[in-house]
């Protein structure tokens, strides 16, 4: 894929740009999505390993370079242990903010500073990479569609293109094609945890977890 030196949750954010409109899809479940992303990547990294349902780092010193992985696994290694489906919600915002940070200082984005009803301060971001995303969203639509095989799709476009279909992100799967893409998405979420039983595990428990945050009502949504 493009952008292979990005994150699993930056690529999650700018699936996210619906490019001709200008705008961000799915923003009210967007934080969670993209905390899904990280917790994924750091657990097929091996920096994060379950501990009978918990979420929990390998070595407290670990670090990947990323500012947006190594964020969260800061504040993981900080907090007390809790179960994946939790961190899915658990100050998500800070995840989402973090990779917007990312993508400005990359050049994906760009921050223009504002003022709410003439008074507030308030920062839009907008998209400057246009074709970037473009070309992003084509080859998760390869790997969403084939013609290729599940197994020649690597464990992190498997992710990807899996947990953007669980959080019903309609820029890499409309609504009329869920039921027929079906199978190969379950296919693409074993494949996302192709390295080891347990990390199939976890990836399964952090979709579930999208998915169950996508169905809960924008109000009532934590994080």
């Amino acid at each position: 894929m493009p952008n292979g030196p990005l994150s699993l949750p930056a690529r999650l954010y700018l699936l996210a740009w619906d490019t001709a409109r200008r705008e961000v899809t799915g923003t009210a479940h967007l934080h969670h999505l993209v905390r899904a992303g990280a917790l994924t990547e750091l657990a097929q990294r091996g920096l994060l390993v379950d501990d009978d349902g918990v979420v929990t780092p390998v070595d407290l010193d670990s670090r990947t370079g990323d500012t947006v992985l190594d964020g969260l696994l800061e504040l993981i290694s900080e907090s007390r242990p809790r179960r994946w489906r939790t961190w899915v919600t658990l100050r998500a915002r800070v995840t989402l903010d973090a990779v917007r940070e990312q993508l400005v200082a990359e050049g994906y984005l760009r921050a223009e500073k504002k003022r709410v009803l003439g008074v507030f301060p308030s920062v839009e971001h907008v998209l400057d990479r246009a074709g970037a995303v473009e070309a992003l969203r084509e080859e998760a639509r390869v790997v969403l569609e084939g013609p290729g095989p599940v197994a020649d799709v690597s464990d992190r476009d498997a992710a990807l293109v899996a947990l953007a279909a669980a959080a019903q992100l309609r820029t890499v799967l409309p609504a009329r094609d869920r039921a027929r893409h079906k199978e190969r998405l379950e296919r693409l979420t074993e494949r996302s945890g192709a390295a080891a039983p347990a990390l199939r595990q976890v990836v399964r428990e952090v979709r579930t977890a999208v998915i169950a945050a996508v169905t809960v009502p924008a109000g009532a949504a934590r994080g």
